[in-house]
């Protein structure tokens, strides 16, 4: 919060997040949310891994922040321009990345997302994969383009 912020105006920069849960009987299911935040001109994009049934811990998600240029790769996918968007954030903490793929197999769901971070620390590596339908696909190309317009202040 700034001096001039307020806890109520503070908490008016970020907006409402788009998460897509997907636990399994397997145990191997995850969510992935994406939430714009004004302040910090950026998509935040959180992933938890499944930990129970219907539960995640959100103790371990992976985190990574979008900007313009990653929110196009991701948009650019989402629309049929290129099968496959991968993002890679590279810090001195940890390395981060995020993959989308269009799928051909009718059987399956027609997008796989993956989001994955890598401590440099110990090397451990975290990752959470969902499928994503077209309807949720089709929500976030709409919240993604939404963020798009708040971020350019258009």
């Amino acid at each position: 919060m700034t001096p001039t912020e307020t806890p109520a105006t503070a908490k008016e920069e970020r907006t409402p997040d788009y998460a897509i849960y997907k636990p399994n009987a397997r145990g191997s299911g995850g969510v992935i949310r994406f939430g714009l935040n004004r302040g910090k001109a950026a998509v935040f994009v959180d992933g938890a891994a499944q930990s129970g049934e219907k539960q995640f811990d959100w103790e371990n998600k992976i985190t990574m922040k979008w900007g313009l240029s990653d929110l196009g790769l991701v948009l650019a996918t989402l629309q049929g321009r290129t099968p496959q968007a991968k993002l890679f954030h590279q810090s001195e903490k940890a390395n981060s990345a995020f993959e989308i793929t269009l799928r051909e197999d009718p059987e399956r769901a027609p997008y796989l997302v993956s989001l994955s971070r890598q401590d440099a620390a110990d090397k451990s590596l975290r990752k959470v994969a969902i499928p994503l339908t077209h309807g949720e696909a089709a929500v976030l190309e709409t919240a993604l383009r939404a963020a798009v317009t708040r971020l350019l202040k258009w």
